[in-house]
Order: structure tokens, then C-alpha cells, then sequence
């Protein structure tokens, strides 16, 4: 089938909307925002504020939730131009996690409506203390107790713009035998922070992302009911793995808009600034690193592309966001060190953006599954069909 990636009228139109809401409401609190570690909750507000009148706030989710209702290669689009600033700011535009539209019944009500509404902002918590890129390894456990649940244990890492209102949590519920030997089931939980028992507390600062907030959770005997499990008790990581396939693209289409907003510094340092008489990019040593961040973008842009179209049409399997998130985060390492480079020491001061993307960047290849456990994914989907 013959492929063709040209934008439509309606997903120029998005493009350059998005554009002209990063330029307005996002680059120029960059650098203020960097030095003081966080982005004030007025400032945040008024960024959601705009989104909203931009048409942007949960602009991935459907229509018939009340979210923009755009297909996927729309937002993979929209979120590489949203990649090209961080987190901390872009956070408030608002992207709710699509794993919500599994709420049925009071859940709707509870959590996903007002979430897209922008009323309500949700926490993702998998990770753990031990179970970081081994998800199967979380130890947080829950147990029955009539129609209740009760929670114990902790999670790390887990990321937002400002404190969340409720956690998509993530526990063990019991083992199931497998042909492989004994199997965690795992389960989804809705739960409130307030709810007694849990204790939600600030963790340490990152050098990535410096104003996006990452949070620690701790569950004492917290009690949930049962209609608080998102989705069936013990399919919580089908969920789970859908939903990080998913992310996983959008990573790869931040990466590539990071890459591209430093390669455009970058060109445009080499063609003004002179040494020995000359711009440098007259220098081989500094117009071939252009060329190679150009064709690296290129090629991540083009994979990602296919693989989004591949999302849309449901074909897409994980290999193929594992190599579109391995390829574009470890691309946009690249791109960026390059474009330091070309600067020289202007590239590591912090009257540019260019030191932040090349932080930022490196987180990419991190969190939702690292590049080891990306390819970990593509060479086990290759070798499966050889097993005997």
C-alpha cells in the first residue's frame, strides 16, 4: 500500500496553531521558569487557560468525552511541536492519559469527564523503588476485604505539571500458573489523593524537565472500593501495555520536535557567526554535523510518521513504537550534543534553550521503557516466529 504523509489542510492548520501557541505561550517563560525550578501555579493556569481557547486542551481524547476528538497522526503532529519546549510548561497544555477512556459507569462521572475538562489532573503510578523497566516486577500490593481493597506499598517517579488529584494505580491482586510457572495479576486502580492512608509527597529534583514536578506515593491499609478497578481485576497491565505503546510514539514525536528546534539554532549560529574570516558553517568540520543532524531527523521523522499511520490503521505492534522511541530519543541525544557543539561555549549558557533541549533530551531515552528495554521488545518480536 503506497504511503503518503503530506499533511491535510485541517493538519497545517493544527501545526501552525500549535506553533503559534508555543511562540506566545511557552518560549517566553523558559528561561524564568528554569531558573526558579518551577512553573508558578498562576503562570500554569494561564497556560491551560489559553490551550482551551486555542482548542488544544485534551485535544487527544474524543469527541464524545468532550476532547478535540483528533486522530492519531494529528496528535503525534501536535505533540512534536509541543516537544520542542518542557515539560513543566507544555504539561498544562494538557494531554490526559488515554488509558481513561477505560472508565465505565461513576468513573466517567468521577474521573475521566472532569479530567478532559481540565478540573481534574491524574498521575500515572507504576513505577516503584524496584520495578522500574520491569513492570511485572511491582511489589504494591492489594487485597480483598468484602467489596474493598486494601492498598499497601509505594511508587516513585511518578510524573506531573503540579499534585495530582487521583492516582491510575497500578498493584498486584494475586498470582495466576501460566505454562511459564506462576504469574502476577495485575490491577488498576482509581484512587483519590486524600483518600486516608495515602500520602503523596514531592520527590527529588531532576536535571531533565527541571520544573516537572515528580512525585513519591505511599499506601498504608488504604481502603478502595471494588468499583474504583479500571478495566477487569488482573488485566491491569493489558491496559498498561496498550497505553505505553501509545506514549511510547508520542516520545518519539517530542524527540523530533527538540531535534529540530536545535538544529535550527544551530544552522542559524553557523551561518552568522565568523572565525578565520568566515561563517563556520563554510567549515567541513561544522557544515557535515548539519548535514548529519538534517538526515537523522529526517529518517526519525519519517519512522515515526509511518508508525503513527501504522497506530491509526491498526497495525502497529510493539516493535514498531519500540524502534520509533529507540531510534528518534537516541537521534534527538545526538542532534542536540551536535548543536552544542557548533556553539561552543554559547551552547551551555542559559540565555539559549539550547542547554535545556539537550537536558530535556536525555530523559527520552528513560522513561516509558528505556533503549534497552526498546530493543529488548524489536529483537524479541523478530525471534518469537523462530521459536520452537
Amino acid at each position: 500500500m503506497a504511503l503518503d504523509f503530506t499533511p491535510t489542510d485541517e493538519q497545517r492548520m493544527l501545526v501552525e496553531t500549535v506553533r503559534t501557541f508555543m511562540e506566545k505561550e511557552i518560549y517566553p517563560h523558559e528561561r524564568e521558569t528554569e531558573r526558579l525550578g518551577e512553573v508558578p501555579l498562576e503562570l500554569g493556569e494561564q497556560i491551560k487557560k489559553r490551550s482551551k481557547e486555542y482548542g488544544l486542551y485534551a485535544a487527544n481524547m474524543p469527541a464524545e468525552v468532550g476532547g478535540g476528538g483528533l486522530d492519531f497522526l494529528s496528535v503525534a503532529m501536535m505533540d512534536r511541536e509541543i516537544g520542542k519546549s518542557t515539560w513543566g510548561l507544555c504539561g498544562w497544555i494538557g494531554r490526559p492519559s488515554e488509558i481513561l477512556n477505560a472508565c465505565e459507569g461513576e468513573q466517567r462521572e468521577r474521573y475521566l469527564l472532569p479530567t478532559v475538562r481540565g478540573e481534574r489532573k491524574e498521575g500515572f503510578g507504576l513505577t516503584e523503588p524496584n520495578a522500574g523497566s520491569d513492570a511485572m516486577g511491582i511489589q504494591t500490593r492489594a487485597v480483598r476485604d468484602g467489596d474493598d481493597w486494601i492498598i499497601n506499598g509505594s511508587k516513585h517517579f511518578i510524573s506531573a505539571v503540579r499534585k495530582p488529584d487521583y492516582i491510575i494505580l497500578f498493584v498486584v491482586t494475586g498470582q495466576d500458573e501460566t505454562p511459564r510457572g506462576l504469574r502476577k495479576r495485575i490491577t488498576c486502580f482509581l484512587v483519590d489523593v486524600g483518600t486516608p492512608g495515602f500520602e503523596i509527597t514531592r520527590g527529588p529534583r531532576p536535571v531533565s524537565h527541571r520544573t516537572y514536578h515528580n512525585y513519591q506515593l505511599s499506601f498504608s491499609d488504604v481502603r478502595v472500593n471494588k468499583r474504583q478497578i479500571m478495566g477487569e481485576e488482573g488485566k491491569g497491565f493489558d491496559l498498561a501495555g496498550s497505553w505505553l505503546a501509545n506514549t511510547r510514539l508520542l516520545v518519539a514525536a517530542n524527540c523530533c520536535g527538540k531535534a529540530e528546534r536545535a538544529l535550527q539554532i544551530a544552522t542559524q549560529w553557523a551561518a552568522t557567526r565568523k572565525q578565520f574570516g568566515q561563517t563556520i558553517g563554510k567549515f567541513q568540520g561544522v557544515s557535515f554535523k548539519l548535514a548529519d543532524m538534517a538526515t537523522e531527523l529526517a529518517a526519525a521523522d519519517l519512522l515515526t510518521l509511518h508508525v503513527a499511520w501504522k497506530y491509526m490503521n491498526g497495525s502497529m505492534t510493539n516493535g514498531d513504537a519500540a524502534m520509533a522511541k529507540v531510534f528518534a530519543s537516541e537521534m534527538a541525544q545526538r542532534v542536540t550534543d551536535h548543536a552544542i557543539q557548533i556553539l561552543g561555549g554559547m551552547g551551555l549558557m542559559d540565555e539559549l534553550p539550547l542547554e535545556m533541549l539537550w537536558r530535556d533530551t536525555r530523559i527520552e531515552r528513560i522513561w516509558d521503557g528505556t533503549s534497552e528495554i526498546q530493543r529488548h521488545i524489536i529483537s524479541r518480536e523478530l525471534l518469537r516466529p523462530h521459536e520452537t
